[in-house]
């Protein structure tokens, strides 16, 4: 289907024309607690993915399951189109949510939907429901303005019930029903916009690990007296270990860190730039008082295409009122690494292990735990998926669409490298919805320039197929 003024209003009007009703659908399931990390709400997670799987039935998917995992269910979906030339689309996002109460700071209950100045407050509004939700309008619209009975694209869903707990069983869940996932394109709809005037496509999401590194010194705390400046002192060495991490230029130091990562390029560079980026307002929703960071990049290049290390922890000894003077039996440090593309989990967890055994004198025992590894994704600015999605985005906001990427990490790469297909991202929420925060919203208008964007995006990556 060619870009035509007179299917950008059909969309546009079946939108506006079923807005109310869907409204109402967003509200019944955000009513729904999800919470996928208080096992007493286990039952109400699962409520939330027959919730789904029943709007989706009713929105026309004639292939919907709830897939089981150790934890908690997934909604799996499947629309043929029809045409066996057809590219086929995975659509990504989650249905369970952050813990919320009223006493966190809620001005409303957080499962009690309110509307009120064109937002949306309820905990899960943005992150992720109204994001997920915002497709089944879309593809209805999609279908309106195409005269179709089946999408253009191969359409498929995977919304799981355990992103917010760090997604334990994904990976294993999309290995065991990978032939069912096979797709072209992974359109992951779980991440946000620059702001509400500054529609952006995200091209990349940061890789993960984390660590606990346990420092052993004497069998017991002794007398720093008797003892202090000729026994080692797992405290003290902890600290070195902390400063040690980084090199003056704020690089981080351990050897082997950087090897193989994909460097920004001068175009990325140049679109980073071009973002009406308030470095004084940033500064204030960091909460901070300074910036510092690798030398020779901008804010954005450092939070969102370069790799990090940062000491989450430390403790050890005595932290009561007062003095003790004692050497402590034991310290411990907590690090995170953020990964680029390029990196790789496996030689980063045997690179900080390596760095921090040649790092400790004798005397002292250490032991490292990892609690498992996200890797980085990135798609390339020219990839013909990612210019559909722009052309997609560009007819439902009907301005220029710029680029971002993303600092935070995600399952995205498990779904890239199991089904071996690129990973777009689609997302309308702007960093004044407070994921995981009291108060969360969502931004109407944009919950509708969404549900436009995906009902564009069908035909578009239909008649240009995904390479």
């Amino acid at each position: 289907m060619s870009t035509t003024p007179d299917t950008d209003n059909a969309v546009r009007a079946f939108v506006d024309g079923h807005y109310t009703a869907f409204l109402d659908d967003l509200g019944a399931w955000l009513r729904i607690p999800s919470v996928s990390a208080d096992p007493a709400r286990a039952g109400d997670v699962r409520r939330s993915a027959e919730w789904l799987a029943a709007h989706l039935t009713a929105t026309g998917f004639p292939e919907v399951e709830i897939w089981e995992t150790p934890g908690a269910p997934a909604v799996f979906a499947a629309w043929p189109s029809g045409d066996p030339d057809a590219p086929t689309v995975l659509v990504y996002g989650h249905h369970d949510v952050q813990p919320a109460a009223r006493e966190d700071g809620w001005h409303t209950d957080p499962f009690d939907p309110v509307v009120k100045d064109g937002r949306l407050y309820a905990r899960g509004a943005a992150d992720d429901k109204g994001q997920v939700l915002f497709h089944t309008l879309g593809v209805r619209a999609h279908l309106a303005a195409t005269g179709r009975t089946a999408p253009a694209v191969n359409l498929k869903l995977l919304i799981e019930g355990e992103e917010e707990s760090g997604s334990p069983h994904f990976p294993e869940l999309i290995q065991a029903h990978a032939d069912r996932l096979v797709c072209d394109t992974v359109i992951v709809s779980d991440t946000g916009m620059w702001s509400e005037d500054t529609p952006t496509v995200c091209t990349g999401m940061r890789g993960l690990t984390d660590c606990q590194i346990d420092l052993y010194g004497p069998d017991q705390d002794i007398h720093s007296g008797s003892f202090g400046g000729a026994v080692p002192n797992p405290a003290t060495e902890a600290a070195r270990l902390a400063a040690a991490l980084h090199h003056a230029d704020r690089t981080v130091a351990v050897p082997g860190f950087y090897d193989g990562i994909v460097e920004l390029t001068d175009r990325e560079r140049e679109l980073f730039a071009e973002l009406p980026f308030d470095e004084a307002g940033w500064l204030r929703t960091a909460h901070s008082h300074g910036l510092l960071g690798e030398t020779g990049y901008t804010t954005l290049e450092r939070i969102w295409a370069r790799p990090t290390a940062e000491v989450n922890g430390i403790a050890g000894g005595y932290q009561g009122p007062g003095g003790k003077t004692i050497v402590p039996s034991a310290a411990q440090l907590k690090l995170s690494f953020r990964l680029v593309a390029g990196q790789d989990t496996e030689q980063i967890q045997r690179s900080v292990r390596e760095w921090v055994a040649a790092s400790l004198p004798a005397g002292i025992r250490h032991e490292i735990t990892f609690w498992g590894a996200t890797r980085p994704c990135l798609t390339p600015l020219d990839h013909p998926a990612l210019q559909s999605l722009v052309r997609a985005m560009g007819r439902a906001f009907d301005q220029k669409i710029r680029f971002t990427r993303e600092g935070g990490s995600g399952p995205a790469a498990d779904l890239r490298d199991v089904l071996g297909a690129p990973v777009l991202f689609l997302g309308i929420s702007v960093p004044s919805d407070g994921w995981h925060a009291p108060n969360e919203k969502v931004e109407l208008d944009l919950l509708v320039k969404g549900a436009e964007t995906a009902a564009h995006l069908w035909a578009d990556l239909a008649e240009n197929g995904p390479v």
